[in-house]
């Protein structure tokens, strides 16, 4: 089992370095092509990229925490670690909207001139990195099913976000480089109100990762989890009732603490054994549970 553990973490491990990898790469190409054509858009990117370099890191460093086992100030593991990681991921990218969404408001009503040059270099650091995002939130998000983690999770949403927020920027850049050569010096607004597309897909990203950790991070569970535990345990023989079910998660971590209900005169030995049976077929269903069956003894009607 800990030869499992230990290849998981290290497969998780390798997933958030390579994500921060690639998060270097386009964060210094972005930047420097962003300076050069002066594109909001491109910038606004760079600017996401840096962000996205940090919260890379954060991740990286929230599943290495969280692999560690379970110690005397932590009983229920540092799995909290990657929940806290994907709220901070959260926050970051919402500094970023505010920066993109101040930017383009003084362009587009404050008068602010930028001159925005629309070449080859700008079209094809956005199809580059259009191409890293696609592979490394395919890549994170098979390793954050594959493992449930949320750190992981939250990094390959982010960055499929990422992907359609470079779309929009290649719109934009796509309007200015056809007012140059159409005479329609109106399209050149087209780059900032493309920024203030990345800044409303950011946004939309930002609630649901959001609202997701903080439930997380509250011992919010599954809709319908704590029925199919309850479900599966009653239908156990020797089971006469489920009367409490109770879970909370830590990280890709879930922990269960079962109450449920036999014969009295069943021996202590006998009821060792069924609630043994109750939490391998729980564990079975769920491998990344810990269980705990708690027995008391079903009242005899007079």
């Amino acid at each position: 089992m800990d030869t499992v553990i230990k290849a998981a973490d290290r497969e998780k491990r390798w997933v958030a370095l390579t994500s921060a990898m690639a998060a270097v790469v386009l964060t210094g190409t972005k930047a420097v092509v962003g300076v050069l054509t002066g594109s909001l858009g491109i910038l606004s990117e760079a600017a996401h990229s840096a962000l996205d370099l940090l919260a890379a890191a954060v991740t990286y460093l929230s599943v290495r925490i969280s692999g560690k086992k379970a110690d005397l100030d932590h009983t229920y593991g540092h799995g909290k670690v990657e929940n806290l990681s994907a709220l901070f991921e959260t926050l970051l990218l919402l500094l970023t909207c505010i920066w993109i969404i101040s930017e383009a408001g003084q362009r587009l009503l404050g008068g602010k001139q930028v001159h925005i040059d629309a070449n080859i270099w700008a079209f094809l650091v956005i199809f580059l990195s259009i191409f890293i995002d696609v592979g490394r939130s395919r890549a994170l998000m098979h390793a954050a099913r594959k493992h449930n983690s949320q750190a992981l999770e939250a990094d390959a949403v982010h960055f499929s976000t990422d992907v359609w927020s470079s779309c929009v920027v290649l719109l934009g850049l796509a309007c200015v480089w056809l007012s140059e050569r159409l005479g329609m010096p109106w399209l050149e607004k087209a780059d900032s109100v493309a920024a203030l597309g990345v800044a409303a897909i950011v946004v939309g990203v930002c609630f649901r990762l959001g609202w997701k950790s903080v439930n997380a991070l509250l011992d919010a569970v599954p809709p319908g989890l704590q029925g199919k535990i309850e479900t599966a345990a009653a239908a156990i023989p020797g089971i006469s009732a489920v009367k409490r079910v109770r879970v909370r998660s830590s990280g890709p971590d879930l922990f269960a603490d079962i109450t449920v209900v036999m014969d009295p005169e069943m021996t202590i030995e006998a009821g060792h054994r069924v609630a043994d049976v109750v939490e391998d077929h729980l564990r079975a269903g769920f491998p990344n549970m810990d269980i705990i069956v708690h027995v008391e003894p079903e009242r005899k009607s007079k």
